[in-house]
């Protein structure tokens, strides 16, 4: 069975009425549970500050590998080309990234060990625009968790209280020009799941995202710029004992121009201590998994694609 991932207007859940707030929850857990993506439209964060990110984001990207690694620092800042892989492929990702975390502020540091963020000193502006973008895709991530908890049998704001001061990432990716000496299957980005709860991305500039669908066929993931791409992980999975499932997907190499690709997802963690569990609604959907919590499932994730 395929079709088209579904988009839903993040307004109606914000600003709508009782039967509009009833129809997002709806077809937010119908398409979670069908394809594990969404598209959202309408949401809460200003195109112009997605325009100036992405100016920023390429112009970071542009900077001399020297200035870029002056900000390396294993989860935040800098990680070079080619250092992540796939966990089900030792080829290395065609790719590059810069990453940025929740600030690690003395009420965050209270809940979760954050490290500091790698903050450059060009292009300007950079810090106060994805500070802004952060808090931003954060604020999106808990609207949606508070509307998708009903669907699980739990209260609105189950999720608040396990995700306030998590571990959250901000990954500003550049996918360069695809080099003629790659290694032999290597692509932008291996075929994954992602880790997390959700993923919240922005729509990229450039064409390449695809997911497997239930009959085993590759779709193209694509929307307008401005808009958001959503996608469930395997934390999310877990919790809910695989009602919600966590999506493979990829990012192929250009079929057209071989030209850059630029892409930015925020990446939504609980805090670590949280017990991945399956929630009680969901017990009968399959054999639980081992319990594990979120942060020791986190780091086992890192070790397998190559970053811890």
């Amino acid at each position: 069975m395929t079709g088209t991932v579904p988009e839903l207007r993040l307004s109606d859940f914000t600003e709508g009425g009782p039967g509009a707030r009833a129809g997002f929850q709806r077809d937010l857990f119908a398409s979670l549970r069908r394809w594990g993506f969404v598209i959202l439209a309408d949401h809460n964060v200003p195109t112009e500050l997605l325009d100036r990110a992405y100016s920023l984001s390429a112009a970071l990207f542009d900077l001399p590998l020297e200035a870029k690694l002056a900000g390396a620092g294993g989860l935040r800042g800098y990680t070079p080309f080619g250092a992540e892989h796939a966990r089900d492929s030792q080829a290395p990702d065609l790719k590059e990234f810069w990453q940025i975390g929740r600030e690690p502020s003395p009420q965050a540091l209270a809940v979760e060990p954050l490290p500091p963020n790698a903050w450059p000193d060009q292009p300007p502006g950079f810090r106060d625009t994805f500070e802004a973008l952060y808090s931003g895709l954060d604020l999106t991530g808990r609207l949606l968790l508070s509307a998708l908890a009903p669907s699980l049998a739990l209260p609105e704001d189950w999720f608040d209280a396990r995700i306030r001061f998590g571990p959250s990432i901000l990954r500003l990716l550049h996918y360069p020009p695809v080099p003629g000496d790659a290694p032999a299957g290597a692509v932008r980005s291996a075929a994954h799941e992602d880790i997390n709860f959700l993923t919240i991305l922005v729509a990229a500039r450039g064409a390449g995202l695809q997911l497997l669908d239930r009959d085993g066929r590759w779709i193209a993931v694509e929307t307008e710029p401005g808009k958001l791409i959503i996608d469930s992980g395997d934390m999310l999975a877990r919790l809910t004992n695989g009602v919600i499932p966590a999506t493979t997907h990829r990012v192929v190499n250009p079929q057209g121009p071989n030209v850059s690709r630029y892409s930015m997802p925020f990446f939504l963690h609980p805090h670590s201590d949280l017990s991945l569990a399956a929630l009680p609604s969901c017990l009968g959907a399959r054999t639980p998994d081992p319990p594990i919590t979120a942060g020791d499932f986190l780091a086992q994730r890192l070790r397998e694609i190559g970053l811890a």
